[in-house]
């Protein structure tokens, strides 16, 4: 059994997803703060519903498979067929109304992301990707995905959730990478991987990612021929620091900044 053989799957976990996340959009809902103190981690009825929808979808159709999910935790991570579930990757930006939060969808075989999908159901658009191709669907029609060409920092934009979300010493690493780019902007949450797949942005950098943030994204930028890793180089689908690049340039010269 191959991939391909979950598109169809995966299409229908996000609209399944969708529906039950869309009437809690832009409504008074109640929010619940993971964390203690001043620090705020949200969690919403939407959150917990869309994930419990999907993992009923699995469980029925594919009970041999493990899931990975943000809400509920693991089960049968060992899995050959294991999948990692973020119902809303953004829920600070859920939460504050903007539509630039996704539902993270991936599907993991022996251990490495093989496909993923970000489904924004507000604006109906869809990306994803396989690592060999990437491809966006929306009210614009279909269309491959493609990271851009940029030779140096100086030409990059650059891509952060929050600074603030970084401790003290990453974020003066991020500076200096800050320092050195076109432009810097922050937000996006999933929303940035995929605008860099699309040939919108050059540079993502971030710290304090968990698995469920990543493993759909991976398959998407390196389907649009990009790279995506940790700081130090290695593979990025168990979280962490986290870069991501258009241009293999750009990437090698954030890392070398980020490493000092």
């Amino acid at each position: 059994m191959t991939v391909i053989d979950f598109t169809a799957f995966i299409a229908r976990l996000a609209t399944a997803s969708g529906e039950t996340i869309l009437p809690f959009f832009r409504t008074s809902l109640s929010v619940e703060n993971k964390k203690s103190g001043r620090d705020l981690d949200p969690v919403t009825e939407a959150d917990r519903a869309a994930e419990a929808v999907m993992r009923r979808m699995i469980k029925e159709s594919f009970p041999q498979h493990g899931i990975v999910g943000e809400e509920f935790g693991s089960e049968r991570e060992d899995a050959e067929y294991v999948w990692v579930l973020d119902p809303i990757d953004g829920t600070k930006s859920f939460i504050s109304g903007m539509p630039i939060w996704g539902t993270l969808i991936a599907l993991m075989h022996n251990g490495v992301p093989a496909y993923g999908m970000m489904s924004q159901p507000y604006i109906g658009e869809r990306f994803t990707g396989d690592n060999g191709a990437a491809n966006y669907a929306g009210p614009s029609g279909k269309r491959k995905l493609s990271v851009r060409k940029c030779a140096s920092l100086n030409d990059a934009v650059l891509f952060t959730t929050s600074p603030r979300l970084m401790n003290e010493k990453d974020r003066a690493q991020f500076s200096k990478v800050e320092n050195e780019v076109k432009l810097s902007r922050y937000g996006g949450d999933c929303y940035a991987y995929c605008m860099l797949a699309a040939g919108h942005l050059d540079l993502i950098i971030e710290t304090e990612l968990k698995p469920y943030d990543v493993a759909a994204l991976i398959p998407i930028v390196s389907g649009a021929g990009g790279i995506m890793t940790t700081w130090d180089g290695k593979p990025a689908q168990s979280g962490g620091r986290i870069v991501a690049a258009g241009d293999k340039r750009v990437h090698d010269a954030a890392l070398k900044l980020l490493a000092k």
